[in-house]
């Protein structure tokens, strides 16, 4: 009977290991499940919150990084078809007159996709108005263009609308083409050069369009031109300044919920943060001091 006990322990601390091992799965697949859910709503909460403040149609269209899965693997979205198809589904069941606010922060994204929705938002009868809390580049600020209105936060850029071939601007394949002698040149690159001329033609043309809703045409073109020509680099940072400096309608009056609207928005991570900071606490109202005479 003495030999038994230890094998009855052995037992027994197996069978608290396999329950705890249950438990703490069941735990970790309930935080998978009720975290986006509760962020989610915090998030549908937050935009509810400036539909009432501005009394608008608010839809936000927000590209982060955000770590996904069992194991945190990060994906890097940009501007999709299934981005225009639900941004113009929300513009198809707002009302005629009813305004539009878009929060939007994007590094681009696919061209067709960006040309819808502003195309949607031009038509569109209401006032419209694109808030830029960070950025909206390439096809971000295409689609920005598209508004009565932007308003940025101060330090927010938006960026050239210059076509890329693949992960090649259309303008540096033509100056590349342009400084060879065509023989040596293969028939693959005279290919792209080709697509290169074509899409800076489509895309000069339809930003064209776009900023007749605020510049004479002869402006307008030549803005267009300016945006798309490949002047420089696809990150180059058009700030407030540049920006109205280039006759854009841009203010700075970034509403705070659009700020709050990001923090639920994090940034993914599979490390420590590089950026770390303590937030300052309320500074309470010094009472007034009492002036000669008063009681």
């Amino acid at each position: 009977m003495a030999e038994r006990v230890p094998f009855q322990w052995l037992r027994h601390l197996l069978t608290v290991s396999r329950a705890v091992f249950w438990l703490l799965l069941l735990v970790l697949v309930f935080q998978l499940l009720w975290g986006p859910y509760r962020t989610d709503a915090a998030r549908a909460k937050t935009l509810d919150r400036l539909q009432q403040e501005r009394n608008s149609r608010v839809i936000a269209m927000i590209h982060r990084e955000e770590s996904v899965s069992l194991f945190g693997v990060s994906l890097r979205r940009s501007i999709s078809i299934e981005d225009s198809e639900a941004i113009l589904r929300a513009i198809r069941l707002t009302p005629a007159d009813q305004p539009i606010d878009l929060i939007l922060h994007t590094p681009g994204g696919m061209v067709l996709a960006a040309e819808q929705i502003a195309k949607a938002l031009l038509q569109h009868e209401g006032p419209v108005t694109v808030f830029v809390p960070h950025y909206a580049m390439s096809g971000g600020t295409l689609i920005a263009l598209a508004a009565d209105k932007i308003v940025m936060d101060p330090n927010a850029v938006l960026g050239p609308v210059d076509p890329q071939i693949g992960a090649i601007p259309a303008a540096s394949i033509l100056k590349a083409v342009a400084s060879k002698p065509r023989a040596r040149i293969s028939d693959e690159t005279l290919i792209l050069a080709d697509i290169a001329t074509k899409a800076r033609a489509q895309v000069a043309a339809f930003l064209t369009e776009i900023l007749l809703k605020h510049q004479p045409r002869a402006r307008a073109a030549a803005l267009a031109a300016l945006l798309s020509e490949g002047r420089w680099t696809h990150d180059y940072p058009i700030t407030v300044q540049a920006a109205r400096e280039l006759g854009l309608p841009v203010s700075t009056d970034l509403p705070p919920l659009v700020h709050d609207l990001m923090d639920l928005y994090p940034q993914g991570r599979t490390g420590k943060p590089s950026v770390l900071y303590v937030p300052f606490a309320p500074t309470p109202a010094s009472p007034e001091r009492p002036t000669r005479g008063s009681r």
